[in-house]
C-alpha cells in the first residue's frame, strides 16, 4: 500500500471480525464520514489494528495479545514507511508514547525515533469513544480537522531533513 498516513486502531470488534476489514462498524462509519469531512477518501490512509484478532466479549486487548501482533504492525509500518501514524485510542498510542493519557496530548504532534527511524506520531481518541461522549467527538473532529496542515508540516520537516543530508554528503 502507498498511503502517507497510516491509521492505527485497537482491536477488530465483531462487524470487523465477521468482514476481516477495520473500522467497518459504527466506528469506522463515523472515522470514514470524518476522514472525507477533512478531504481524505477513505481510500487514502491505511487503517490497520494492534491486535489483529478479536478479544472475546469486546474487551481491551491484553498486554499478552498487543505483544503477540506486534510484529505485524511492526511490519506494515516498515513496509508502508508512512509520513503521519494516526493512533485511534489509547492502546495503539501506547505503542509509540507509553506513560502518557490521550486527554493531555490528543491531537498533538509528537516525533519519535522508532526502530532506527524517525516516525511522526499524531494520538487522537478512538471513534468509538467520540459515538459515546459530544465532548470527545468534538475534540476527535477538531483533531482531525487539523490533518491536512499536520501532514504539510510533516512533508516540509522530511524535505528539509533531506536536504541536509544531501548537503552534509557533498561537504563530505
Amino acid at each position: 500500500p502507498d498511503s502517507e498516513i497510516v491509521l492505527i486502531g485497537e482491536a477488530p470488534g465483531y462487524n470487523e471480525h465477521v468482514q476481516r476489514r477495520p473500522f467497518v462498524g459504527r466506528s469506522g462509519k463515523l472515522l470514514r464520514e470524518v476522514l472525507a469531512q477533512v478531504g481524505f477518501p477513505p481510500e487514502s490512509v491505511y487503517i490497520t489494528n494492534i491486535v489483529k484478532a478479536r478479544p472475546p466479549d469486546n474487551r481491551d486487548p491484553s498486554p499478552e495479545e498487543i505483544l503477540a501482533y506486534r510484529p505485524f504492525l511492526d511490519q506494515e509500518i516498515r513496509v508502508i514507511q508512512p509520513k503521519l501514524i494516526v493512533t485511534l485510542g489509547r492502546f495503539s498510542m501506547a505503542k509509540f508514547l507509553p506513560d502518557v493519557k490521550i486527554s493531555q496530548v490528543h491531537g498533538r504532534l509528537h516525533k519519535i525515533n522508532w526502530h532506527d527511524q524517525v516516525l511522526y506520531i499524531l494520538p487522537m481518541y478512538h471513534p468509538a469513544a467520540a459515538l459515546r461522549s459530544t465532548k470527545m467527538k468534538e475534540s476527535f473532529v477538531t483533531d482531525f480537522e487539523k490533518l491536512s496542515k499536520i501532514l504539510a508540516w510533516v512533508e516540509e520537516q522530511q524535505e528539509l531533513n533531506q536536504n541536509l543530508k544531501l548537503i552534509s554528503e557533498t561537504l563530505l
